[in-house]
């Protein structure tokens, strides 16, 4: 349902912007998704950036609710205990070494935010 280019364009996302900790990549990536979808083609289109606003809005409060913040770095100190500069290499290594990406950690986050914009997607595609 996504572009080659969209899924691409998200590369960056990932620990937070840059590895930056900020806004979480998989949040992010749920909010392209569901933008490509329904959001407008145009800048001039208001209604339809108005009207991708509310499955967006959606997809953001049940992750933060799900995860229990959006940032890349309050999300490691939930669930890791401390937040961790991942662009820093060392302490990039310390967060795979913690289980950074095992099975309490990013892909769990990852999966959690993609189901939350596929139980919206199919909710959109209900009402259409």
């Amino acid at each position: 349902m996504v572009s080659h280019e969209v899924f691409k364009a998200g590369s960056a996302f990932s620990g937070g912007v840059a590895r930056h900790g900020e806004t979480c990549g998989a949040l992010l990536g749920a909010l392209m998704g569901i933008s490509a979808l329904v959001g407008r083609e145009h800048l001039p289109d208001s209604e339809q950036a108005r009207k991708a606003m509310e499955p967006a809005t959606r997809i953001y409060e049940a992750f933060k609710e799900k995860i229990g913040h959006t940032l890349c770095s309050e999300i490691h100190k939930i669930r890791h205990g401390k937040t961790y500069r991942l662009y820093i290499p060392e302490e990039r290594t310390a967060f795979h070494d913690a289980g950074g990406h095992g099975p309490e950690g990013c892909p769990v986050v990852c999966g959690i935010s993609a189901r939350i914009a596929a139980e919206v997607i199919l909710d959109l595609k209900e009402v259409s």
